[in-house]
């Protein structure tokens, strides 16, 4: 096991999740990877992002799912071809291999794709959930879309409908329970520099000990 810090990311649709991961790791000096990872995966599938979202999205039963992919997997590897028909479960080890290639690389901050419960085993990981009141969120949502708020509570309700299904299809967890993460932050009220600043001054502390 390498010395490469990872620090995680869960985050509420409407919480500014990215743009406050994207402002930590220019802090911290260590490169942040989110939505723009998931190009590789889509291509290893030969699918768009569009798709793979839905595939996440789609509740699963959590061991046929898995041995239809390690059935996929004798078929066909990451390397040299798509792997057919992609399920929750193909997707999350595809992620998982990728994420955990680049954690042997360097020190990383991964927003979702679940990486709380891909590095839980991981001595040199910091896990984070950033939440914030529903209305706060719509309202961010609303003005970054240019949506009204009835749209906007919509938008909100169907992500994280679609993050609480892919977490709980591959990790039989809610992303929702605090266990899973070091801390747990409101952030509503906040501008994400501010947000940015007390989580990176609270990492370096925790970095520190690790």
């Amino acid at each position: 096991m390498n010395d490469n810090t990872i620090i995680t990311i869960n985050r509420e649709c409407g919480t500014g999740g990215g743009e406050i991961a994207r402002l930590l790791g220019e802090k911290l000096g260590i490169k942040v990877y989110g939505r723009t990872m998931l190009e590789a995966v889509a291509q290893q599938f030969g699918i768009t992002l569009e798709e793979l979202d839905r595939v996440k999205a789609q509740k699963a039963n959590w061991w046929s799912d898995f041995c239809r992919f390690y059935q996929q997997f004798g078929a066909a590897s990451y390397k040299t071809g798509a792997i057919a028909d992609p399920t929750p479960t193909s997707v999350y080890y595809a992620e998982e291999r990728l994420l955990r290639d680049l954690a042997e690389k360097e020190s990383c901050i991964i927003v979702g794709r679940a990486g709380f419960h891909i590095f839980r085993d991981y001595p040199n990981a910091i896990h984070l959930l950033l939440i914030a009141d529903r209305d706060a969120r719509i309202a961010r949502i609303a003005e970054k879309q240019s949506l009204t708020t009835e749209e906007a509570a919509k938008v909100v309700d169907k992500v994280d409908t679609a993050r609480d299904n892919f977490v709980m299809s591959v990790a039989e967890t809610s992303r929702h329970d605090a266990r899973n993460y070091d801390a747990c932050v409101n952030i509503t009220g906040l501008q994400p520099e501010v947000a940015a600043n007390f989580l990176a001054e609270q990492i370096r502390h925790k970095m520190a000990t690790l």
